[in-house]
Protein backbone atom coordinates (compact mmCIF):
# COMPACT_ATOMS: atom_id res chain seq x y z
CA UNK A 1 0.00 0.00 0.00
CA UNK A 2 2.82 2.43 1.09
CA UNK A 3 4.50 2.79 -2.54
CA UNK A 4 0.86 3.48 -4.20
CA UNK A 5 -0.44 5.98 -1.59
CA UNK A 6 3.51 7.45 -2.31
CA UNK A 7 2.87 8.34 -5.89
CA UNK A 8 -1.04 8.54 -5.72
CA UNK A 9 -2.20 9.13 -2.55
CA UNK A 10 -4.33 6.26 -1.92
CA UNK A 11 -2.73 2.52 -1.78
CA UNK A 12 -4.97 0.80 -3.76
CA UNK A 13 -4.97 -1.33 -6.69
CA UNK A 14 -5.56 0.74 -10.02
CA UNK A 15 -7.94 -0.89 -11.97
CA UNK A 16 -10.87 -3.84 -11.65
CA UNK A 17 -10.71 -7.85 -12.31
CA UNK A 18 -12.49 -7.29 -15.15
CA UNK A 19 -10.14 -5.17 -16.83
CA UNK A 20 -7.42 -8.37 -16.68
CA UNK A 21 -10.31 -9.67 -19.27
CA UNK A 22 -9.93 -7.01 -21.47
CA UNK A 23 -6.41 -6.31 -21.50
CA UNK A 24 -3.73 -6.74 -23.87
CA UNK A 25 -0.81 -8.03 -21.98
CA UNK A 26 -0.63 -8.98 -18.46
CA UNK A 27 2.82 -9.09 -16.33
CA UNK A 28 2.41 -11.04 -13.34
CA UNK A 29 5.61 -10.42 -11.43
CA UNK A 30 6.74 -12.34 -8.55
CA UNK A 31 3.02 -13.74 -8.23
CA UNK A 32 2.01 -17.19 -8.87
CA UNK A 33 -1.86 -16.24 -8.98
CA UNK A 34 -2.36 -19.81 -10.28
CA UNK A 35 -1.62 -21.13 -6.93
CA UNK A 36 -2.20 -18.01 -4.06
CA UNK A 37 -5.29 -16.37 -5.68
CA UNK A 38 -7.13 -18.90 -7.93
CA UNK A 39 -10.26 -16.80 -8.56
CA UNK A 40 -8.08 -13.92 -9.71
CA UNK A 41 -6.12 -16.47 -11.88
CA UNK A 42 -9.47 -17.48 -13.53
CA UNK A 43 -9.82 -13.55 -15.05
CA UNK A 44 -6.03 -13.72 -15.78
CA UNK A 45 -6.89 -17.10 -18.09
CA UNK A 46 -10.34 -15.38 -19.76
CA UNK A 47 -8.01 -12.19 -20.73
CA UNK A 48 -5.18 -14.89 -22.17
CA UNK A 49 -8.19 -16.85 -23.83
CA UNK A 50 -8.73 -13.21 -25.06
CA UNK A 51 -6.00 -13.09 -26.75
CA UNK A 52 -4.11 -11.20 -24.04
CA UNK A 53 0.06 -12.09 -24.40
CA UNK A 54 1.07 -12.61 -20.93
CA UNK A 55 4.59 -12.57 -18.58
CA UNK A 56 5.44 -14.32 -15.84
CA UNK A 57 8.35 -12.61 -13.82
CA UNK A 58 9.37 -15.28 -10.73
CA UNK A 59 12.55 -17.11 -9.84
CA UNK A 60 10.80 -20.50 -10.26
CA UNK A 61 8.81 -21.51 -13.21
CA UNK A 62 5.19 -21.75 -11.25
CA UNK A 63 2.01 -23.41 -12.29
CA UNK A 64 1.58 -19.75 -13.22
CA UNK A 65 4.34 -19.31 -15.28
CA UNK A 66 3.71 -22.68 -17.26
CA UNK A 67 0.62 -20.66 -18.81
CA UNK A 68 2.86 -17.41 -19.35
CA UNK A 69 3.79 -17.13 -23.56
CA UNK A 70 7.35 -16.04 -21.57
CA UNK A 71 8.86 -16.86 -18.37
CA UNK A 72 11.71 -14.43 -17.04
CA UNK A 73 13.56 -16.80 -14.32
CA UNK A 74 14.85 -13.55 -12.63
CA UNK A 75 17.74 -14.15 -9.64
CA UNK A 76 15.82 -13.41 -6.18
CA UNK A 77 15.63 -9.53 -4.93
CA UNK A 78 16.63 -8.70 -8.65
CA UNK A 79 14.01 -7.05 -9.31
CA UNK A 80 14.42 -3.36 -9.56
CA UNK A 81 17.41 -3.96 -11.87
CA UNK A 82 14.91 -5.47 -13.80
CA UNK A 83 12.54 -2.63 -13.94
CA UNK A 84 15.29 -0.14 -14.34
CA UNK A 85 16.21 -2.17 -17.25
CA UNK A 86 12.93 -2.28 -18.85
CA UNK A 87 12.51 1.77 -18.17
CA UNK A 88 15.82 2.50 -19.71
CA UNK A 89 15.71 0.62 -23.10
CA UNK A 90 11.79 2.31 -23.36
CA UNK A 91 13.76 5.67 -23.39
CA UNK A 92 16.33 4.34 -25.63
CA UNK A 93 13.98 3.26 -27.81
CA UNK A 94 11.74 6.25 -27.60
CA UNK A 95 9.07 3.95 -26.60
CA UNK A 96 7.92 6.56 -23.81
CA UNK A 97 4.72 8.31 -23.60
CA UNK A 98 6.63 11.51 -23.79
CA UNK A 99 2.22 13.13 -23.63
CA UNK A 100 1.66 11.45 -20.67
CA UNK A 101 4.89 12.19 -19.01
CA UNK A 102 5.17 16.16 -19.54
CA UNK A 103 1.33 16.36 -18.92
CA UNK A 104 1.00 13.93 -15.79
CA UNK A 105 4.13 13.44 -13.70
CA UNK A 106 7.30 14.90 -12.07
CA UNK A 107 10.88 14.09 -11.88
CA UNK A 108 11.25 12.04 -15.62
CA UNK A 109 15.02 13.74 -16.01
CA UNK A 110 16.35 12.59 -12.24
CA UNK A 111 14.40 8.73 -13.35
CA UNK A 112 15.77 8.75 -16.79
CA UNK A 113 19.51 9.22 -15.17
CA UNK A 114 18.65 6.92 -12.12
CA UNK A 115 18.02 3.91 -15.00
CA UNK A 116 20.61 4.66 -17.32
CA UNK A 117 23.58 2.54 -16.25
CA UNK A 118 20.89 -0.17 -15.98
CA UNK A 119 22.06 -1.53 -19.40
CA UNK A 120 20.45 -4.93 -20.94
CA UNK A 121 24.45 -6.17 -20.47
CA UNK A 122 24.16 -5.21 -16.64
CA UNK A 123 20.70 -6.09 -16.20
CA UNK A 124 21.58 -10.13 -17.34
CA UNK A 125 24.39 -9.92 -15.03
CA UNK A 126 22.19 -8.89 -12.40
CA UNK A 127 19.13 -11.13 -12.96
CA UNK A 128 19.88 -13.76 -15.06
CA UNK A 129 17.19 -13.10 -16.96
CA UNK A 130 18.98 -12.90 -21.08
CA UNK A 131 19.15 -9.70 -22.45
CA UNK A 132 16.90 -10.54 -25.74
CA UNK A 133 14.20 -11.50 -23.49
CA UNK A 134 14.60 -8.06 -21.43
CA UNK A 135 13.79 -5.94 -24.38
CA UNK A 136 11.21 -8.22 -25.76
CA UNK A 137 8.76 -7.62 -22.36
CA UNK A 138 10.01 -3.92 -22.34
CA UNK A 139 9.00 -3.38 -26.21
CA UNK A 140 5.62 -5.35 -25.80
CA UNK A 141 5.12 -3.65 -22.51
CA UNK A 142 5.73 -0.11 -24.72
CA UNK A 143 3.83 -0.50 -27.12
CA UNK A 144 0.88 -2.18 -26.19
CA UNK A 145 -2.29 -0.52 -26.12
CA UNK A 146 -3.29 -1.44 -22.71
CA UNK A 147 -0.94 -3.03 -19.90
CA UNK A 148 -1.05 -4.90 -16.64
CA UNK A 149 1.16 -5.28 -13.96
CA UNK A 150 0.02 -7.06 -11.27
CA UNK A 151 2.18 -8.61 -8.03
CA UNK A 152 2.25 -9.92 -4.64
CA UNK A 153 4.37 -11.37 -2.21
CA UNK A 154 7.08 -11.50 -4.53
CA UNK A 155 7.69 -8.21 -4.94
CA UNK A 156 6.57 -7.20 -1.17
CA UNK A 157 8.16 -9.41 0.94
CA UNK A 158 12.39 -8.08 0.82
CA UNK A 159 14.06 -5.34 2.79
CA UNK A 160 13.36 -2.68 0.10
CA UNK A 161 9.41 -3.97 -0.44
CA UNK A 162 8.40 -0.09 -1.63
CA UNK A 163 11.33 0.52 -3.67
CA UNK A 164 10.18 -2.45 -5.58
CA UNK A 165 6.82 -1.59 -5.75
CA UNK A 166 7.85 2.03 -6.87
CA UNK A 167 10.18 0.46 -9.53
CA UNK A 168 7.07 -1.07 -10.99
CA UNK A 169 4.93 2.03 -10.88
CA UNK A 170 7.85 3.85 -12.53
CA UNK A 171 7.33 1.55 -15.79
CA UNK A 172 3.28 2.49 -15.51
CA UNK A 173 4.26 6.09 -15.52
CA UNK A 174 6.67 5.92 -18.00
CA UNK A 175 4.63 4.49 -20.61
CA UNK A 176 1.15 5.52 -19.77
CA UNK A 177 -0.45 2.57 -18.56
CA UNK A 178 -2.38 3.97 -15.19
CA UNK A 179 -5.06 5.94 -15.28
CA UNK A 180 -7.21 4.16 -18.33
CA UNK A 181 -9.49 1.14 -18.70
CA UNK A 182 -7.63 -1.90 -19.42
CA UNK A 183 -4.29 -0.87 -18.06
CA UNK A 184 -3.51 -0.36 -14.43
CA UNK A 185 -0.72 -1.11 -11.55
CA UNK A 186 -2.26 -3.96 -9.41
CA UNK A 187 -1.30 -5.36 -6.06
CA UNK A 188 -2.72 -8.65 -5.35
CA UNK A 189 -3.31 -8.62 -1.33
CA UNK A 190 -1.48 -11.62 0.22
CA UNK A 191 -4.66 -12.18 2.70
CA UNK A 192 -8.18 -11.46 2.87
CA UNK A 193 -9.75 -8.07 3.51
CA UNK A 194 -5.81 -7.04 3.56
CA UNK A 195 -7.17 -4.20 1.35
CA UNK A 196 -9.91 -3.39 4.00
CA UNK A 197 -7.65 -3.28 6.22
CA UNK A 198 -5.51 -0.29 5.30
CA UNK A 199 -8.66 1.32 4.06
CA UNK A 200 -9.90 1.34 8.09
CA UNK A 201 -6.98 3.17 9.10
CA UNK A 202 -5.03 0.27 10.02
CA UNK A 203 -1.68 1.40 9.03
CA UNK A 204 0.33 3.68 11.61
CA UNK A 205 0.10 6.75 10.02
CA UNK A 206 -3.10 6.66 8.28
CA UNK A 207 -7.06 6.92 9.71
CA UNK A 208 -9.83 5.21 7.83
CA UNK A 209 -9.94 6.48 4.27
CA UNK A 210 -5.98 7.06 3.89
CA UNK A 211 -6.23 10.38 5.54
CA UNK A 212 -2.71 11.47 7.16
CA UNK A 213 -2.67 11.33 10.66
CA UNK A 214 0.37 13.65 10.83
CA UNK A 215 -0.36 15.85 7.86
CA UNK A 216 -3.96 16.40 7.56
CA UNK A 217 -5.12 19.11 10.17
CA UNK A 218 -8.98 18.73 9.00
CA UNK A 219 -9.23 14.93 8.97
CA UNK A 220 -7.83 15.11 12.85
CA UNK A 221 -10.34 17.83 13.67
CA UNK A 222 -13.47 15.92 11.96
CA UNK A 223 -12.25 12.67 13.83
CA UNK A 224 -12.05 14.41 17.00
CA UNK A 225 -15.38 16.19 16.38
CA UNK A 226 -16.89 12.68 16.14
CA UNK A 227 -15.14 10.47 18.82
CA UNK A 228 -14.90 12.84 21.62
CA UNK A 229 -10.97 12.89 21.93
CA UNK A 230 -7.59 14.27 20.51
CA UNK A 231 -5.98 12.84 18.12
CA UNK A 232 -2.38 12.47 18.49
CA UNK A 233 -0.47 13.41 15.09
CA UNK A 234 1.90 10.97 15.72
CA UNK A 235 1.93 7.54 13.63
CA UNK A 236 2.53 4.42 15.65
CA UNK A 237 4.46 1.36 14.68
CA UNK A 238 4.15 -1.23 12.61
CA UNK A 239 4.10 -4.67 13.55
CA UNK A 240 8.18 -4.91 13.04
CA UNK A 241 8.80 -1.95 15.08
CA UNK A 242 6.73 -3.39 17.50
CA UNK A 243 9.04 -6.57 18.00
CA UNK A 244 11.84 -3.86 17.82
CA UNK A 245 10.25 -2.02 20.90
CA UNK A 246 9.58 -5.28 22.61
CA UNK A 247 13.42 -6.29 22.43
CA UNK A 248 14.44 -3.05 24.18
CA UNK A 249 12.30 -3.41 26.47
CA UNK A 250 9.80 -0.01 25.69
CA UNK A 251 6.79 -2.53 24.61
CA UNK A 252 5.57 -4.36 27.45
CA UNK A 253 1.83 -5.43 26.48
CA UNK A 254 0.06 -6.35 23.48
CA UNK A 255 -2.89 -6.90 22.18
CA UNK A 256 -3.19 -9.51 18.94
CA UNK A 257 -6.40 -9.49 17.09
CA UNK A 258 -6.51 -12.21 14.12
CA UNK A 259 -2.56 -12.49 13.95
CA UNK A 260 -0.43 -15.33 14.68
CA UNK A 261 3.21 -13.83 14.82
CA UNK A 262 4.46 -16.91 16.85
CA UNK A 263 4.75 -18.67 13.78
CA UNK A 264 4.19 -15.91 10.74
CA UNK A 265 7.24 -13.30 11.68
CA UNK A 266 10.48 -13.87 10.35
CA UNK A 267 13.42 -15.07 12.79
CA UNK A 268 10.31 -16.93 14.65
CA UNK A 269 12.76 -18.26 17.44
CA UNK A 270 13.33 -14.55 18.38
CA UNK A 271 9.65 -13.74 17.98
CA UNK A 272 8.83 -16.28 20.16
CA UNK A 273 11.27 -15.19 23.14
CA UNK A 274 10.09 -11.75 23.02
CA UNK A 275 6.39 -12.71 22.69
CA UNK A 276 7.14 -14.65 26.11
CA UNK A 277 8.89 -11.93 27.68
CA UNK A 278 6.17 -9.41 27.90
CA UNK A 279 4.41 -8.09 30.83
CA UNK A 280 0.67 -8.91 29.26
CA UNK A 281 -0.28 -10.36 25.80
CA UNK A 282 -4.00 -10.86 25.27
CA UNK A 283 -4.70 -12.84 22.10
CA UNK A 284 -8.71 -12.27 19.93
CA UNK A 285 -8.74 -15.47 18.11
CA UNK A 286 -11.26 -17.49 16.30
CA UNK A 287 -8.50 -20.25 16.94
CA UNK A 288 -6.16 -21.50 19.64
CA UNK A 289 -3.04 -20.13 17.07
CA UNK A 290 0.98 -21.12 18.70
CA UNK A 291 0.46 -17.68 19.90
CA UNK A 292 -3.06 -17.30 21.47
CA UNK A 293 -1.24 -20.62 23.45
CA UNK A 294 1.92 -17.60 24.73
CA UNK A 295 -1.22 -15.50 25.91
CA UNK A 296 -1.87 -14.57 29.11
CA UNK A 297 -5.98 -14.00 28.10
CA UNK A 298 -7.25 -15.10 25.10
CA UNK A 299 -10.75 -13.39 23.76
CA UNK A 300 -12.32 -16.20 21.33
CA UNK A 301 -13.89 -14.28 18.19
CA UNK A 302 -16.41 -15.36 15.81
CA UNK A 303 -15.90 -16.40 12.28
CA UNK A 304 -16.16 -12.93 10.98
CA UNK A 305 -17.14 -14.46 7.12
CA UNK A 306 -20.26 -16.67 8.50
CA UNK A 307 -20.71 -15.88 12.30
CA UNK A 308 -20.81 -11.71 11.99
CA UNK A 309 -22.25 -8.90 10.07
CA UNK A 310 -20.22 -6.47 8.07
CA UNK A 311 -18.03 -5.85 5.06
CA UNK A 312 -15.30 -6.92 3.27
CA UNK A 313 -13.04 -4.93 0.50
CA UNK A 314 -11.16 -7.11 -2.50
CA UNK A 315 -8.09 -6.29 -4.26
CA UNK A 316 -10.11 -4.41 -6.53
CA UNK A 317 -11.51 -1.95 -3.88
CA UNK A 318 -14.85 -3.42 -4.13
CA UNK A 319 -16.57 -3.73 -0.74
CA UNK A 320 -19.16 -6.17 -0.33
CA UNK A 321 -21.45 -7.28 2.85
CA UNK A 322 -21.07 -10.21 5.05
CA UNK A 323 -23.95 -11.56 6.13
CA UNK A 324 -24.25 -13.29 9.20
CA UNK A 325 -25.33 -17.21 8.55
CA UNK A 326 -24.69 -19.09 11.67
CA UNK A 327 -24.14 -18.17 15.54
CA UNK A 328 -20.89 -18.45 17.07
CA UNK A 329 -20.51 -21.29 19.37
CA UNK A 330 -18.96 -21.58 23.05
CA UNK A 331 -18.54 -18.28 24.47
CA UNK A 332 -17.19 -16.52 21.13
CA UNK A 333 -18.42 -13.23 20.64
CA UNK A 334 -18.13 -10.81 17.22
CA UNK A 335 -15.29 -9.22 17.39
CA UNK A 336 -17.27 -5.75 17.33
CA UNK A 337 -18.90 -6.95 20.71
CA UNK A 338 -15.55 -7.82 21.99
CA UNK A 339 -14.32 -4.11 20.99
CA UNK A 340 -17.19 -2.91 22.96
CA UNK A 341 -16.96 -4.41 25.85
CA UNK A 342 -13.57 -3.79 26.35
CA UNK A 343 -13.57 0.06 25.93
CA UNK A 344 -17.05 0.18 28.20
CA UNK A 345 -14.65 -1.98 30.65
CA UNK A 346 -11.91 0.40 29.87
CA UNK A 347 -14.46 3.65 31.11
CA UNK A 348 -15.49 4.37 27.07
CA UNK A 349 -19.25 3.52 26.91
CA UNK A 350 -20.25 3.16 23.33
CA UNK A 351 -23.22 1.22 23.90
CA UNK A 352 -23.30 -2.13 21.58
CA UNK A 353 -23.81 -0.66 17.89
CA UNK A 354 -24.54 -2.76 15.12
CA UNK A 355 -22.27 -3.39 12.08
CA UNK A 356 -24.37 -1.63 9.84
CA UNK A 357 -23.82 1.39 12.78
CA UNK A 358 -20.17 1.58 12.75
CA UNK A 359 -20.18 1.14 9.16
CA UNK A 360 -22.40 4.46 8.69
CA UNK A 361 -19.51 6.53 11.15
CA UNK A 362 -16.84 5.49 8.90
CA UNK A 363 -18.82 6.65 5.49
CA UNK A 364 -19.45 10.36 8.21
CA UNK A 365 -15.86 10.36 8.12
CA UNK A 366 -14.52 8.87 5.09
CA UNK A 367 -14.87 11.05 1.75
CA UNK A 368 -14.04 7.85 -0.04
CA UNK A 369 -16.79 5.54 1.76
CA UNK A 370 -18.87 8.16 1.66
CA UNK A 371 -21.67 6.96 -0.62
CA UNK A 372 -21.89 3.07 0.11
CA UNK A 373 -24.86 2.63 2.23
CA UNK A 374 -25.66 -0.94 3.10
CA UNK A 375 -28.70 -0.64 0.99
CA UNK A 376 -26.57 0.45 -2.01
CA UNK A 377 -23.91 -2.32 -1.39
CA UNK A 378 -26.95 -5.28 -1.18
CA UNK A 379 -28.72 -3.83 -4.51
CA UNK A 380 -25.15 -3.02 -6.32
CA UNK A 381 -23.60 -6.38 -5.06
CA UNK A 382 -20.31 -3.97 -3.58
CA UNK A 383 -19.04 -1.10 -4.31
CA UNK A 384 -15.39 0.12 -5.82
CA UNK A 385 -13.82 3.45 -3.77
CA UNK A 386 -14.01 5.75 -4.71
CA UNK A 387 -17.64 6.72 -3.83
CA UNK A 388 -17.62 9.72 -2.68
CA UNK A 389 -21.96 9.83 -2.57
CA UNK A 390 -25.21 7.91 -3.32
CA UNK A 391 -25.42 8.78 -6.65
CA UNK A 392 -22.12 7.75 -7.50
CA UNK A 393 -21.62 4.26 -9.18
CA UNK A 394 -18.12 3.28 -7.30
CA UNK A 395 -15.01 3.61 -9.38
CA UNK A 396 -13.68 1.22 -11.86
CA UNK A 397 -9.98 2.20 -12.22
CA UNK A 398 -8.32 5.18 -10.61
CA UNK A 399 -6.72 8.26 -11.37
CA UNK A 400 -8.49 8.74 -15.14
CA UNK A 401 -8.07 12.71 -13.54
CA UNK A 402 -4.00 12.31 -14.88
CA UNK A 403 -5.06 12.53 -18.52
CA UNK A 404 -7.68 15.35 -17.97
CA UNK A 405 -6.12 18.59 -20.25
CA UNK A 406 -7.55 21.12 -17.59
CA UNK A 407 -4.89 21.32 -14.72
CA UNK A 408 -6.99 21.79 -12.75
CA UNK A 409 -9.19 18.56 -13.19
CA UNK A 410 -5.60 16.68 -13.82
CA UNK A 411 -4.57 17.20 -9.85
CA UNK A 412 -1.50 16.76 -8.76
CA UNK A 413 1.14 14.86 -10.90
CA UNK A 414 2.11 11.56 -10.07
CA UNK A 415 5.84 11.72 -9.41
CA UNK A 416 8.92 9.49 -10.33
CA UNK A 417 10.32 7.76 -7.90
CA UNK A 418 14.00 6.63 -8.94
CA UNK A 419 15.43 3.56 -6.65
CA UNK A 420 18.60 2.08 -6.94
CA UNK A 421 18.75 -2.10 -6.83
CA UNK A 422 20.22 -3.56 -4.05
CA UNK A 423 20.79 -6.85 -2.91
CA UNK A 424 19.10 -9.37 -0.13
CA UNK A 425 20.64 -8.88 3.01
CA UNK A 426 21.23 -12.65 3.75
CA UNK A 427 24.66 -13.06 1.24
CA UNK A 428 25.15 -16.45 -0.49
CA UNK A 429 28.89 -17.65 0.95
CA UNK A 430 30.78 -20.76 0.57
CA UNK A 431 29.16 -21.68 3.83
CA UNK A 432 25.53 -21.13 2.85
CA UNK A 433 25.69 -21.68 -0.62
CA UNK A 434 21.60 -21.69 -1.63
CA UNK A 435 18.66 -19.00 -1.96
CA UNK A 436 15.91 -19.91 -0.06
CA UNK A 437 12.78 -18.41 -1.16
CA UNK A 438 9.39 -19.07 0.58
CA UNK A 439 5.70 -19.16 -0.61
CA UNK A 440 2.38 -20.83 -0.40
CA UNK A 441 0.68 -23.50 -2.59
CA UNK A 442 -2.45 -23.84 -3.33
CA UNK A 443 -4.15 -26.44 -1.10
CA UNK A 444 -2.94 -24.61 2.36
CA UNK A 445 -2.84 -21.02 3.66
CA UNK A 446 -0.24 -19.19 6.13
CA UNK A 447 0.50 -20.61 9.13
CA UNK A 448 -2.09 -23.25 8.65
CA UNK A 449 -4.03 -22.88 11.37
CA UNK A 450 -6.93 -22.88 9.74
CA UNK A 451 -6.25 -24.82 6.67
CA UNK A 452 -4.22 -27.68 8.49
CA UNK A 453 -7.80 -28.86 9.87
CA UNK A 454 -9.21 -30.45 7.31
CA UNK A 455 -7.55 -33.22 4.76
CA UNK A 456 -6.74 -32.00 1.46
CA UNK A 457 -5.85 -34.66 -1.69
CA UNK A 458 -3.41 -32.27 -3.23
CA UNK A 459 -1.62 -31.80 0.82
CA UNK A 460 1.69 -33.54 0.78
CA UNK A 461 3.50 -31.39 4.09
CA UNK A 462 6.36 -29.70 4.40
CA UNK A 463 9.40 -30.34 2.35
CA UNK A 464 12.43 -28.45 0.83
CA UNK A 465 12.15 -28.49 -2.78
CA UNK A 466 15.67 -28.51 -4.45
CA UNK A 467 16.38 -28.50 -8.19
CA UNK A 468 17.59 -31.70 -10.06
CA UNK A 469 20.93 -30.55 -10.45
CA UNK A 470 21.08 -29.60 -6.39
CA UNK A 471 19.86 -32.62 -5.15
CA UNK A 472 21.94 -34.45 -7.11
CA UNK A 473 25.63 -32.57 -6.39
CA UNK A 474 24.36 -33.36 -2.94
CA UNK A 475 23.73 -36.86 -3.27
CA UNK A 476 20.09 -36.29 -2.26
CA UNK A 477 16.86 -38.87 -2.83
CA UNK A 478 13.30 -37.55 -3.08
CA UNK A 479 11.86 -38.01 0.14
CA UNK A 480 15.26 -37.85 2.31
CA UNK A 481 15.45 -36.02 5.13
CA UNK A 482 17.84 -33.25 5.43
CA UNK A 483 19.11 -30.52 7.50
CA UNK A 484 18.52 -26.61 6.27
CA UNK A 485 20.69 -24.73 8.06
CA UNK A 486 20.65 -20.59 8.02
CA UNK A 487 22.60 -17.64 10.00
CA UNK A 488 19.61 -18.01 12.26
CA UNK A 489 18.66 -22.05 12.81
CA UNK A 490 17.91 -25.05 11.40
CA UNK A 491 14.88 -27.54 10.66
CA UNK A 492 14.73 -31.06 9.66
CA UNK A 493 12.68 -31.57 6.53
CA UNK A 494 12.27 -34.44 3.85
CA UNK A 495 13.09 -33.59 0.20
CA UNK A 496 11.17 -32.64 -3.00
CA UNK A 497 12.23 -32.67 -6.13
CA UNK A 498 10.88 -29.94 -8.15
CA UNK A 499 12.22 -29.66 -12.01
CA UNK A 500 10.61 -25.86 -11.65
CA UNK A 501 13.68 -24.81 -9.59
CA UNK A 502 16.88 -23.42 -11.09
CA UNK A 503 20.26 -24.79 -9.69
CA UNK A 504 21.21 -22.68 -6.44
CA UNK A 505 16.91 -21.61 -5.54
CA UNK A 506 15.18 -23.79 -2.93
CA UNK A 507 11.58 -23.79 -1.68
CA UNK A 508 9.48 -23.89 1.32
CA UNK A 509 5.93 -22.74 2.49
CA UNK A 510 5.34 -21.58 6.61
CA UNK A 511 1.69 -23.57 6.18
CA UNK A 512 3.30 -26.70 9.06
CA UNK A 513 5.40 -24.65 11.78
CA UNK A 514 4.52 -28.36 13.78
CA UNK A 515 6.41 -30.11 11.72
CA UNK A 516 8.39 -27.85 10.06
CA UNK A 517 8.86 -24.45 11.45
CA UNK A 518 10.51 -22.53 8.16
CA UNK A 519 10.48 -18.75 9.87
CA UNK A 520 12.71 -20.30 12.04
CA UNK A 521 15.43 -19.68 9.13
CA UNK A 522 14.13 -16.52 7.47
CA UNK A 523 15.68 -13.41 8.15
CA UNK A 524 14.27 -10.25 10.07
CA UNK A 525 15.62 -7.54 8.00
CA UNK A 526 13.16 -5.46 7.13
CA UNK A 527 11.83 -2.82 4.57
CA UNK A 528 12.01 0.65 6.88
CA UNK A 529 8.92 2.08 4.73
CA UNK A 530 6.44 -0.67 5.27
CA UNK A 531 8.21 -2.64 7.85
CA UNK A 532 7.93 -6.11 6.08
CA UNK A 533 10.52 -8.58 6.25
CA UNK A 534 12.41 -10.29 4.18
CA UNK A 535 11.01 -13.64 4.46
CA UNK A 536 11.77 -14.29 0.27
CA UNK A 537 15.53 -14.13 0.51
CA UNK A 538 17.38 -16.87 2.98
CA UNK A 539 20.77 -17.98 2.84
CA UNK A 540 21.08 -21.32 3.80
CA UNK A 541 22.87 -24.87 3.15
CA UNK A 542 21.41 -27.88 2.91
CA UNK A 543 23.24 -31.11 5.00
CA UNK A 544 22.75 -35.15 5.08
CA UNK A 545 21.64 -36.39 8.13
CA UNK A 546 22.39 -39.69 9.88
CA UNK A 547 19.86 -42.53 9.38
CA UNK A 548 18.66 -42.42 12.82
CA UNK A 549 18.12 -38.50 13.44
CA UNK A 550 16.38 -38.89 10.10
CA UNK A 551 13.74 -41.53 11.43
CA UNK A 552 13.57 -39.31 14.41
CA UNK A 553 12.76 -36.42 12.59
CA UNK A 554 9.84 -38.51 10.43
CA UNK A 555 8.32 -40.07 13.97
Amino acid sequence: MVGLATVFGAGGGTSSYEEIENTDLIVLWGSNARETHPIFFHHVLRGVRRGARLYAVDPRRTSSARWADVWLGIDVGSDIALANAIGREIIASGLENRTFIERATTGFEEYRACVEPYTLERAEEITGVPRDVIRELAHAYAKADRAQICWTLGITEHHNAVDNVLALINLGLLTGHVGRYGSGLNPLRGQNNVQGGGDMGAIPNKLPGFQDIEQDAEARRRFEEAWGCEIIPKRGLHLTQMFEAMQHGELRALYVIGENPATTEADAGRAVRLLRGLDHLVVQDVLMTQTAELAHVVLPAALAWCEAEGTVTSSERRVQRVRKALDPPGQARDDLWIIAELARRLGRDWGHPTAEEAWDELRSLSPMHRGMSYRRLEEMGGIQWPCPDEDHPGSKFLHARLWEEDPAKRGRPAPFSPVEWEPPVDALTEEFPIRLTTGRRLDSFNSGVQSNLYRSPLRWGETIDLSPEDALRLGLAEGETVRVVSRRGEVLAPVRIDPSLRPGLAFMTLHFPDQVNTNLLTIEAWDPKSGTSEFKATAIRVEKVPERAAAAAGS
